[in-house]
């Protein structure tokens, strides 16, 4: 960043005596507010067409303006603009340009507006665009994989868990579906989340609105946003919309995060269940047989990051009274981040469970372990008419046997089965497979192939819509 030695600051007129060079550098903002600088344009651009539709500006200033940002927008996409922390923030280096640039007129743009409306605005333009630019494609491309995953993986069986103890076996297909159904409501309330995203501060001022005869509703539909804010105080002190991404970024993260212990522990020796791709790994400096699954292990990790953002937030914004205040300048940092860590978190996310590989045999070796069709064989004796806590303690006994002589339930003779129950006949072992398991489940919502291949199918044209 250029630094320029002696700047008039435009607010200086009150003051007899410059801010101290610390108190000036710990309170610039233009550090890491400058990334915001096509959305202040895209600001600036819109006011001064609304400046000149009310007549406080002319057609000839409206356009002089104009062009003097588009001119400053190719210089900073060039690297050649000159910012200057000594002006503070994006704002005001923008603006400091265009008077360079085209004198008088540069300083007209500012009538009817604020930097405390500017900023708030520009906020959201800059979280609308990664929203639809980035984050909301990245988040549609991860389902994707994930429903095309179940579908092809929907008679794939492994054992279901709870307590992280084997339950009753699962399809692969239906457990993919399962993290689709935590992505799909992040996908709604994701959008739930823009439409208060997309209403316009700006015409607001610095907190009462103006004596100019702005027009809100022009600007609003120049800059693509819903509705003007109805009232000025909340419309520049407002930060729910942010606070109500950094949530919406913080179950989404909790979602991955979820996500990642399953797969860490899937692609640990001990599982062996899926091959996470050498392109989503890394070695160890000293144990060459080491291949580690990092990029589930940062996801769970910059989990708490985001967490931390959402927290950070709240407690800028808890004690302020209206409407602006100098405390807001700490709330683009933490946004900022959330958003490209879920940018990256999404992006590397999609492309590995894309390229994922399944080791089905060890899947269906541990789904063998534990027992997991021992329920299947409770409902198989209450349709033969015991009652289901009498059908419980007998397949606890039949379990029993199991643990003693080490054999799955499907690998018992029929005669000792038939020991706990005279209800248990020879068609039992339909219902003991794991095959036969997992096709019991043919319900909305079941595990069962069939189900699972149509729930795809429908997950993928709701993404669609």
């Amino acid at each position: 960043m250029s630094e320029q030695k002696t700047v008039e600051k435009p607010w200086t007129g009150r003051f007899t005596e410059p801010t101290d060079a610390f108190v000036e550098a710990f309170g610039a903002s233009v550090g890491f507010d400058q990334r915001m600088y096509r959305q202040d344009i895209q600001g600036s651009i819109a006011h001064a067409r609304m400046l000149a539709h009310v007549g406080v500006l002319s057609d000839q200033e409206r356009d002089e303006i104009i062009r003097g940002l588009t001119q400053i927008e190719a210089e900073i996409q060039a690297g050649d603009f000159p910012w200057s922390i000594a002006l503070e923030d994006v704002h005001m280096n923008i603006e400091k340009r265009l008077t360079d640039m085209i004198g008088i007129t540069g300083k007209k743009l500012h009538t009817g507006r604020s930097r405390n409306d500017q900023v708030a605005t520009d906020i959201r333009l800059y979280l609308r665009d990664e929203i639809d630019g980035a984050i909301a494609p990245e988040l549609k491309r991860l389902q994707s994989a994930l429903i095309e995953l179940a579908g092809r993986e929907a008679e794939t069986i492994l054992p279901g868990f709870t307590h992280l103890q084997t339950a009753q076996p699962i399809t692969f297909g239906h457990h993919m579906l399962a993290w689709n159904e935590m992505l799909q409501r992040d996908n709604e309330r994701l959008q739930d989340c823009r439409k208060r995203i997309n209403i316009m501060p700006l015409g607001s001022a610095a907190l009462a609105g103006t004596t100019y005869p702005i027009d809100r509703e022009f600007t609003a539909k120049e800059l693509g946003f819903d509705m003007p804010g109805r009232n000025s105080l909340d419309g520049v002190s407002d930060r729910d919309f942010a606070i109500e991404f950094l949530s919406w970024a913080s179950i989404l993260l909790m979602h991955m995060s979820r996500f990642s212990e399953e797969l860490i522990l899937w692609s640990s020796s001990q599982f062996d269940w899926v091959d996470l791709g050498d392109a989503f790994c890394t070695g160890s400096s000293i144990m060459p047989q080491k291949k580690n699954p990092d990029v589930p292990e940062l996801v769970r990790g910059k989990s708490g990051r985001v967490f931390g953002s959402l927290s950070a937030m709240l407690m800028i914004m808890k004690g302020q009274p209206l409407a602006y205040n100098k405390d807001n300048q700490e709330d683009k940092e933490p946004l900022f981040d959330a958003i490209d860590t879920v940018k990256g978190c999404l992006k590397v996310y999609a492309d590995m469970m894309a390229q994922i590989k399944l080791k089905k045999e060890n899947m269906r070796e541990a789904a063998l372990r534990g027992f997991s069709t021992a329920t299947d064989l409770a409902d198989y004796l209450v349709r033969n008419g015991v009652a289901f806590r009498d059908a419980h303690e007998v397949v606890g006994k039949a379990v029993a046997l199991g643990v003693e002589t080490e054999r799955d339930l499907s690998e018992m003779k029929l005669e000792e089965l038939q020991q706990f129950s005279e209800a248990i006949k020879e068609d039992v072992f339909d219902y003991l497979t794991l095959e036969g398991s997992v096709a019991a489940r043919d319900h909305i919502g079941g595990t069962a192939p069939e189900r699972v291949r149509e729930a795809a199918k429908q997950a993928k044209e709701l993404l669609k819509g």
